[in-house]
C-alpha cells in the first residue's frame, strides 16, 4: 500500500475538510485487505456488493480484480470523499439495513464483502442470509467472538440462535482472525473474517424459515432450561412435551445439545401439533 492511500493519511485529507473524526476503525494492513478478497473468492466478471466502503482500501482491491462493485455508505462525508477518489465506483449513499437490494445489486447474486461496524453486523447478516436469490455469498469482518458463535459446534458455551439460523441458510467457514494493530486506530478487541456461502433456499424442512427461526429463539431464550420448559413459554407445556417426543428428542435435553437436524424436526412438530389442533404457534 503505498504511503499516500494509508488510511492514516486518508484520514488526515478527510478531516481536514470534513472537521470532524469518525468513530470507526480503518484496515489498515495491506495483506489482510488481499486476504480477504481472496477469502471472498472474488475474480473478473464477478458482481459485489462491499458495505461500508469507509476510505477505499478494501473497495480497491476489489476492483482490481475486475469484478463489478458496488458499494454502500452511509456516511455522507465519506461517500464525498470516495466519489472524489474512485469517481468509476459505483456508489450508493444509504444505511444498508433498509437500502433496496434491488438498486444496489443490479446484476444478482452478488458476492457481499463488508468490513462492518460491531454493532450492526449480526442484523445485517441477518438480513442478507435471507436473500439468497440476491445473494450468493457473504464475507464480512466482525468482532472475533461473534463469528466464533457463527461457527460453534452444539454444546459449546458459544453455540445459539445465531449460530443455527445460519446453519440452515448457508455453510459459514472461518476465512482468517485479524489483530487490533491491522486497524487504524486499533480497536479493543480482535477481529475475524467469516464467508458463508448461502444455499438456494434455507434448508428448514416443511417449515417456513420465519417458523424456524421462532422455535430456535424460543429454545435459547433462557439457556439453563431444558427444551420443554423453553419450548412451553410459546406453545405451552404439554404441546412442547409433545413436540419433543415426535422429533424424538429426551425431555430433559436443553437446546443447546440439538445440532441442526433435530431443530428443524423440533419445528416440524411444533407447526404439525398446532396444525392439528387448528391454531398457529
Amino acid at each position: 500500500m503505498s504511503e499516500e492511500l494509508h488510511p492514516a493519511v486518508l484520514l488526515r485529507a478527510l478531516e481536514q475538510r470534513a472537521r470532524k473524526r469518525f468513530g470507526q476503525h480503518f484496515l489498515a494492513r495491506p495483506s489482510i485487505v488481499s486476504r480477504i478478497v481472496r477469502g471472498a473468492r472474488v475474480s473478473e466478471g464477478d458482481s459485489v456488493l462491499e458495505i461500508g466502503p469507509g476510505l477505499g482500501v478494501l473497495t480497491r482491491e476489489l476492483m482490481r480484480t475486475g469484478a463489478s462493485v458496488t458499494a454502500v455508505e452511509l456516511d455522507r462525508d465519506l461517500a464525498a470523499f470516495l466519489r472524489e477518489r474512485e469517481p468509476d465506483l459505483r456508489l450508493i449513499e444509504g444505511d444498508a439495513m433498509v437500502v433496496d437490494l434491488d438498486e444496489a445489486i443490479p446484476d444478482p447474486p452478488a458476492k457481499v464483502v463488508a468490513n462492518l461496524p460491531y454493532n450492526v453486523g449480526t442484523q445485517l447478516v441477518l438480513r442478507l442470509i435471507d436473500e439468497p436469490a440476491k445473494v450468493s455469498s457473504i464475507t464480512v469482518m466482525l468482532q472475533k467472538e461473534v463469528v466464533q458463535r457463527m461457527l460453534a459446534e452444539p454444546g459449546n458455551r458459544t453455540y445459539g440462535a445465531l449460530t443455527v439460523q445460519i446453519a440452515v441458510r448457508g455453510q459459514a467457514s472461518w476465512v482468517l482472525g485479524v489483530p487490533p494493530e491491522a486497524f487504524h486506530p486499533p480497536p479493543k478487541v480482535d477481529s475475524a473474517v467469516v464467508r458463508i456461502d448461502l444455499y438456494e433456499a434455507p434448508r428448514t424442512g416443511a417449515v417456513t424459515p420465519e417458523q424456524f427461526d421462532r422455535v430456535v429463539r424460543a429454545c435459547f431464550t433462557q439457556r439453563r432450561k431444558t427444551l420443554i420448559n423453553s419450548l412451553s413459554t410459546m406453545i405451552g407445556k404439554e404441546r412442547a412435551r409433545a413436540a419433543a417426543e415426535r422429533a424424538e428428542l429426551p425431555e430433559r435435553i436443553r437446546g443447546e445439545a440439538l445440532d441442526v437436524e433435530a431443530f428443524v424436526r423440533l419445528a416440524e412438530a411444533v407447526y404439525a401439533i398446532s396444525a392439528e389442533q387448528g391454531d398457529e404457534a
